[in-house]
């Protein structure tokens, strides 16, 4: 296939594209700036359709990062680079004649928002509160390139497994040293996934035939407690500390707390596993190992 990526800088974009090509299929490259290599393209503030031409699907990744205290103007950011961005790719694409058929958009399990121990599956409505509307808007916001007759799907990805990058790259060094910490009670769920698997899962959905939202998770959610002690367990060291929601939402602002951190989001990948999708690493414990084992 000849694929197009937006994100490609960052986690799963960049993993992804190794993958496909080692994989030996071609990408193309879509980027916010004035392209300077071959396996370019501007995508935005303006779509350039003629590169598009030929390609057979695109990956749309991109997300302002939900880090930090969430001011007024990153609300913003974080809305307008979800919504507006999948609103001009997909009204793009809609336009073509001879353009790509597959469109893929990088939603979140925080379009389910805070749902306590409520199992949830693609069936499930959204939450309430500012990422679920965020979220949901963004899912909408396809809905030309769905009408022109492309294969649309939304995929709703949980929190990435990674030790080069992301959450669990930052609370490495603390569980290191054993200062390792659960956030409020520990009670909340967290719906997460081997990066690896994540990145297997878009090729899945590529290769295949589904539409719609599809939860690009594992198939066993833990606790925010859970998921503390596997990884103070994983690396011999204990898990001592609790930190209260207060402290939390302090440290982290009260947005970054309340709908990411301390929110509760059991999601379950119904879709992948009824399509067929087998995981490598499908729990926790495991997951972890593996990783760890790459970098120690």
């Amino acid at each position: 296939m000849r694929v197009a990526v937006t994100g490609t800088s960052g986690l799963l974009g960049g993993a992804l594209v190794r993958e496909l090509q080692a994989q030996g299929h071609e990408v193309l490259r879509l980027v916010r700036r004035r392209p300077a290599a071959h396996d370019e393209a501007l995508w935005f503030p303006e779509v350039d359709t003629g590169s598009l031409r030929g390609v057979d699907a695109v990956v749309h990744l991109v997300g302002e990062p939900l880090v930090g205290k969430w001011s007024t103007h990153q609300r913003e950011a974080i809305r307008e680079s979800r919504v507006h961005g999948t609103r001009l790719l997909a009204t793009a694409l809609a336009d073509m004649r001879d353009g790509p058929g597959v469109l893929l958009c990088a939603s979140a399990t925080g379009y389910y928002g805070d749902r306590g121990v409520a199992l949830l599956t693609e069936e499930s409505p959204a939450g309430v509160g500012f990422l679920p509307s965020v979220y949901e808007a963004a899912e909408k916001a396809a809905a030309p390139a769905e009408a022109a007759g492309l294969r649309v799907v939304q995929l709703r990805v949980g929190v990435l497994q990674s030790a080069e990058a992301g959450g669990l790259a930052i609370l490495l060094p603390m569980f290191r040293r054993g200062m390792g910490i659960r956030a409020g009670a520990g009670t909340q769920w967290v719906s997460w996934i081997d990066l690896a698997d994540a990145v297997s899962a878009v090729l899945h959905v590529l290769g295949g035939s589904l539409s719609g939202p599809v939860n690009v998770v594992a198939p066993n959610p833990v606790t925010n407690r859970e998921y503390a002690d596997t990884l103070a367990s994983v690396l011999s060291r204990p898990r001592l500390l609790a930190l209260p929601p207060g402290l939390v939402r302090r440290f982290f602002g009260a947005g970054l707390a309340d709908e990411v951190l301390l929110a509760s989001t059991r999601v379950v990948p119904a879709r992948l596993l009824t399509s067929g999708f087998a995981f490598e690493h499908p729990t926790l414990r495991e997951t972890l190992q593996n990783l760890l084992l790459r970098v120690t």
